[in-house]
């Protein structure tokens, strides 16, 4: 960096600390109590004031040099030190809330900077480092389970109580990376945000208009859904930003959300190829469109319509298939009206969101794994409470059954605007199938375990029409076909899909052992981890430690219904 950004930054990081640290030593001993102040104090008043042992002379020195840039830099914190003084003075609850729990969470951020780990690292969540899952082959799936909250209604929560008139208690919220970063990303912007504490998280709702412009770019790790989600709630800010990602979500597709966008009025750059980072200019006039979607796809539709809330006049999105839906189900559920009729949904912008609790279902796609090993191991018997089951998301049951799966739902309610049920799997011999076109895309994040399924079935599983997979956190077909290949499977890849040949006698192994590389992609190794239940030899997983963007504790669920899960190469 040049001269003056080095004395900025440094200006901040070093002589701003310095300087408060010897005014507030100096400040306190020259008070009458000082002596019962300096017997009481803590470890944090230790901490905090350390650097006033400092130098003297040295620091006199750098403050003369570098006044300026000294200046500039108390001149920032006197204004936030005011704000904060006035929200204390008028007992104003939810700035001081807003400003503690940014600085919070920040200095988390900073350490996952520091430290290249990630956000869940910082949190004691996950383990930092290479992590390689070593899977003995065999064991049992019995017991009851209850998987993680569902990762797109728990973006979506936090996107739309952020956005709401009031405060928003959630329940069952997922406490994965992905999830992490889209709270992160709302403090930034100004939102106080309570938790998350096991599952629990209070969102205090800015309205429609109160966010505030984040200092630099918001990074939303590895989640294409909370990229292309908030392209469309940023679009229609006031302020210009930024978003950014992981080394793998910057290399996904994002014009897909950007060229509507535009049509709809809003500026936005993006690198080469139409990949992140997106730049957005604030204050654009939005107006609505029609939109017919040349793919199927719930996050370009949910990024449509949350621009819409901000466009002039009316937002119809039309979709060739079916996607989920969650987004226009919430937003019914914080009372902003969404419309459907056949294949196409619309809203009027301009309106207004009522803050509410919301009871995240457990995630389908995680359940899915449980699912699979469950219809591919004889003598199994799995029961997985509160899934969600919305209509959008149901692919994978249908697939099931369609190939023979012994499935059954129990305890059918709707909470919160999604049904969800209790999901109980018994083994059945699976039988390979074409599977429907109309079904693909309302399974599209749950075929890494199909093709374990797939490969356990007797005769051939054909897939077609399911482009969307090699555009995931990895090319989730050829990464699938590279593994089965490992385990000795036979498959034939085809642009849009695979043909996978199963080997349905249960009373042998289904295929080898071997090593799979899962390329970082969370649910390939937990796919191959399942796998293991019918391998003959055991598997090993390498590249396992993004299991947590989605998953937090997958490896003790496996292990609790009779898996032989160990992971190696972790560290604290």
């Amino acid at each position: 960096m040049d001269v003056e950004r080095h004395d900025q930054v440094l200006a901040r990081t070093s002589h701003l600390p310095h300087l408060l640290a010897f005014s507030l030593v100096d400040t306190l001993a020259r008070q009458d109590q000082r002596l019962d102040i300096f017997r009481y104090a803590a470890g944090g008043f230790r901490d905090f004031t350390r650097i006033a042992g400092s130098d003297p002379v040295m620091w006199r020195d750098i403050f003369i040099a570098n006044r300026e840039a000294v200046l500039a830099s108390l001149d920032d914190f006197e204004v936030g030190l005011q704000r904060l003084r006035n929200a204390v003075a008028i007992g104003d609850s939810d700035a001081m809330l807003a400003t503690f729990d940014r600085a919070s969470h920040a200095r988390h951020y900073f350490e996952s900077l520091l430290n290249k780990t990630s956000y869940q690292a910082e949190y004691h969540m996950q383990p930092q480092g290479q992590v390689t899952y070593r899977v003995r082959p065999g064991g049992s799936a019995q017991g009851q389970l209850r998987v993680p909250g569902d990762k797109s209604i728990s973006h979506r929560s936090i996107m739309l109580g952020a956005l709401a008139n009031g405060v928003t208690e959630v329940k069952g919220f997922l406490e994965g990376e992905d999830s992490l970063a889209t709270l992160q990303a709302f403090r930034e912007m100004g939102v106080a945000i309570e938790g998350p504490h096991q599952g629990n998280v209070t969102i205090h709702g800015v309205g429609m208009h109160g966010l505030k412009a984040p200092s630099g770019p918001l990074y939303v790790g590895n989640s294409g859904t909370a990229m292309r989600l908030f392209a469309g709630l940023l679009a229609g800010q006031a302020f210009d930003s930024e978003l950014t990602g992981d080394g793998s979500l910057t290399k996904r597709p994002m014009n897909r959300v950007a060229d509507p966008l535009r049509k709809m009025g809003a500026t936005i750059d993006t690198a080469e190829g139409g990949r992140p980072p997106l730049k957005i200019s604030g204050g654009a006039a939005l107006k609505g469109i029609n939109y017919l979607m040349p793919m199927a796809s719930a996050q370009v539709k949910s990024c449509l319509l949350l621009a819409g809330l901000y466009a002039e006049g009316e937002t119809r999105v039309r979709e060739p298939a079916p996607t989920r839906d969650h987004t226009e189900r919430m937003l019914n559920g914080f009372g902003y009206p969404v419309a459907r009729e056949g294949d196409t949904c619309w809203l009027e912008g301009g309106g207004q969101l009522t803050a509410g609790p919301i009871d995240v279902p457990s995630d389908i796609s995680s359940a899915t794994f449980f699912l699979v090993a469950a219809a591919i191991t004889p003598g199994s018997d799995i029961t997985l409470e509160h899934v969600g089951i919305n209509p959008t998301r149901i692919g994978v049951i249908n697939i099931l059954k369609q190939m023979g799966a012994n499935l059954e739902l129990g305890n059918q309610a709707e909470v919160g605007g999604e049904p969800v049920a209790d999901i109980r799997i018994r083994y059945a011999p699976l039988k390979g199938i074409d599977i429907p076109v109309d079904q693909v895309p309302l399974a599209i994040d749950e075929f890494p375990a199909l093709f374990i399924a797939a490969a356990n079935a007797e005769g051939t599983t054909r897939l077609r029409g399911a482009e969307e997979l090699r555009v995931k956190e990895s090319d989730r077909i050829q990464a699938m076909a590279d593994g089965l290949a490992v385990l000795s499977v036979e498959h034939t890849v085809v642009e849009d899909g695979i043909d996978i040949i199963g080997n349905g006698d249960a009373g042998t192994a289904s295929y080898a052992g071997g090593r799979i590389n899962s390329l970082g992609d969370h649910r390939i190794a937990m796919a191959f981890a399942i796998a293991a239940l019918r391998a003959s030899e055991e598997i090993v997983i390498d590249d396992c430690a993004n299991v947590a963007t989605s998953f937090p504790n997958f490896i003790e669920l496996a292990t609790r219904i009779g898996m032989t899960l160990s992971v190696e190469g972790e560290h604290e």
